[in-house]
């Protein structure tokens, strides 16, 4: 089979393809998370970008390569979650901008379109870093580009891209350190390399109509309409109304082998889940299984669903937790502000903590819940401000933000927060009567003199940055790097904060989450005032998930 031409049908297979093939490998890449901690999401941010982009491309009817990729462009740009989903949509931003004219592309139009991208995507990261989706990219393009000079046929200048993805892919523990102290590969090289495969299937036509149609996409929209209602739901009552308080989302791979595995029947599975909860969703495409249902007994439904086969994504949320929040946005007054600031939190104390410092919006989110570039312009849209800034608080948000500042109506300056800490330091020096530019200058000035910590749990055994870690010990995490592994939580924090400290240090603000308690936390303080009585302490209740502290040390 020989293809020169690559029309818009052809296209819009390839989009298809690239979006079921990262949608049906996403938790295989969050898994290649460096750190054991449980927040690995690079392939769920890729995988929500990329469906952001495949909607757009879906709902044109031109029939012109060029406006398909402005489609796929726009589209991605708007759903970029993370540093991966952004890089990814400034591949295929550079991709549009040497396709936009085109009716239909060549090799040689594809083989461009490649390379154009990888240099839209480099300019866009201040200090590109090789060893990242950057380097799959590139080598990818030039492959690509060597084959074009040879051939005609788009299909073989698909295959060359992917073949030199692949080869980078394998490269990117050599080029970067903790990879190989590691023993994994790039994760977004390797979703880069998911898409890239799936375009390829996509123009030789490698997929079945039928199983195609319901795909991960679907099924999350399902799921997600699910969650969305009965949060809705949740407004008419009170909380001690909530009978069945977790939400709780898991994903079955129906193929994975499991000892004692049962034969998969949608309804039965529906039926029996019916029994330990309500407001419940079950779907399948008979591969993957995916659940959302409210119950009191969250391990009950663990349990059933890996009679099926393998546990991949899997969620849980406090629901009373969430009800406060939920009434308190819903009471929220939609009051024009001239200028606003909005930051990206979770958790009910902390987001408190960041109005009462004068936040005018939160945006719902953190490191297992990156906000895409449409969620912010959203937030500055609804504060009606004539200008804004954005707290991202996280590192894997910053890219985004400024995304969304790009394209905001208003002028936007972005605070490069990565903790919450830093984000609660910033505050203190916002002057509503000062310009965005001599903000973003105030507000960053002292981010560097706050030391963060945040305590988890981890996931696996690994050894990194010279700790050996162990499965579900906890994890004390000081400016990114873990420094401490311990069994016990109050043992582990506190040693968390012996490093944190140094000659100059006053105040030690200690933030505990939904899965601690101020207990603990008074513990925590008790041990280290026994040896520190020059230090001042302050505990909130900061209702996040995942991290147990949230740590700050000035």
């Amino acid at each position: 089979m020989v293809l020169t031409k690559i029309d818009s049908e052809q296209f819009k297979d390839m989009v298809r393809a690239g979006t079921h093939r990262m949608g049906k490998n996403s938790e295989f890449v969050n898994k290649l998370n460096v750190f054991p901690v449980p927040d690995g999401d690079t392939g769920t941010n890729m995988t929500l970008t990329i469906e952001s982009g495949a909607k757009a491309v879906s709902e044109s009817t031109s029939s012109k390569v060029g406006d398909l990729t402005k489609a796929l462009s726009k589209g991605m740009l708007m759903g970029a979650r993370g540093n991966s989903g952004v890089i990814t949509s400034q591949l295929f931003r550079g991709f549009y901008k040497a396709t936009e004219n085109k009716d239909t592309l060549s090799a040689l139009d594809l083989a461009n379109a490649f390379s154009n991208g990888v240099a839209t995507a480099y300019k866009a990261v201040m200090k590109p870093v090789e060893g990242t989706i950057l380097t799959v990219a590139r080598v990818a393009a030039e492959e690509g580009k060597n084959k074009a000079s040879e051939t005609d046929d788009a299909i073989e200048v698909m295959k060359a891209v992917v073949e030199g993805a692949k080869k980078a892919l394998k490269t990117t523990p050599d080029l970067l350190p903790v990879l190989k102290q590691v023993g994994v590969v790039d994760s977004g090289g390797q979703g880069l390399v998911f898409i890239y495969q799936g375009f390829l299937e996509g123009l030789l036509g490698e997929k079945n109509n039928d199983d195609y149609q319901l795909d991960e996409v679907e099924m999350d929209e399902l799921i997600n309409a699910a969650h969305h209602q009965a949060e809705s739901a949740q407004v008419q009552l009170s909380t001690s109304d909530i009978k069945n308080g977790y939400c709780t989302e898991i994903m079955v791979d129906l193929t994975a082998d499991v000892a004692d595995k049962k034969k998969f029947n949608l309804e039965e599975f529906r039926q029996h889940l019916s029994q330990v909860g309500d407001s419940l969703l079950a779907v399948s495409d008979g591969e993957v299984a995916k659940v959302h249902v409210h119950t009191e007994h969250p391990g009950e439904v663990f349990t059933y669903g890996s009679q099926f086969g393998q546990l991949g994504k899997i969620k849980i949320d406090n629901m009373r937790i969430q009800h406060e929040t939920i009434l308190e946005n819903n009471e929220e007054q939609e009051e024009s502000v001239d200028f606003a600031v909005i930051a990206v939190a979770s958790g009910h104390g902390i987001r408190e903590l960041f109005q009462s410092e004068g936040v005018n919006r939160i945006i719902s989110g953190g490191q297992t819940m990156n906000p895409s570039t449409q969620d912010i312009i959203d937030a500055i849209k609804k504060s009606g401000a004539t200008k804004a800034i954005i707290l991202p608080n996280n590192g894997n948000i910053i890219m985004a933000a400024k995304q969304a500042a790009e394209v905001a109506d208003i002028p936007v300056g972005i605070v490069p927060t990565k903790t919450i800490s830093q984000g609660l330091t910033a505050m203190l020096s916002f002057d509503p009567d000062a310009s965005v530019e001599e903000n973003v200058e105030a507000m960053s000035e002292d981010l560097d003199t706050v030391v963060s910590g945040e305590v988890t749990k981890a996931i696996r055994d690994t050894q990194i940055d010279g700790v050996q870690v162990k499965k579900d010990d906890f994890l004390g995490i000081i400016d990114g790097k873990i420094k401490v592994d311990n069994p016990d939580l109050v043992d582990a924090t506190s040693q968390m904060i012996e490093n944190m400290l140094d000659e100059d240090t006053e105040i030690i603000t200690i933030m505990y989450g939904s899965d601690a308690t101020k207990a603990q936390a008074e513990s925590v303080v008790a041990k280290l005032e026994a040896s520190h009585d020059d230090l001042e302490f302050e505990v909130h209740d900061g209702g996040q998930p995942v991290y147990y502290f949230l740590v700050s040390a000035e």
